[in-house]
């Protein structure tokens, strides 16, 4: 199953990017991200179309089970 947490983290640590630099590309807090990356709660359809805008990749990318 996919873990979307984990999926945030691998793309923003891709990039080279912090929680604080990928939240203020987004316009969240840099505890969101910690939050979604935790698994402590899941970012709404409108942060991850941004998210997915962002690291241009297509949703299917997105979701894509790597394990």
């Amino acid at each position: 199953m996919l873990n979307v947490g984990k999926r945030i983290k691998e793309l923003r640590t891709e990039k080279n990017l912090s929680q604080a630099q990928l939240a203020k590309l987004i316009h969240v807090s840099q505890k969101a991200i910690d939050y979604w990356e935790r698994g402590v709660n899941e970012p709404k359809v409108s942060y991850v179309v941004l998210l997915v805008e962002y690291f241009g990749i297509s949703y299917n990318e997105f979701f894509e089970d790597n394990d």
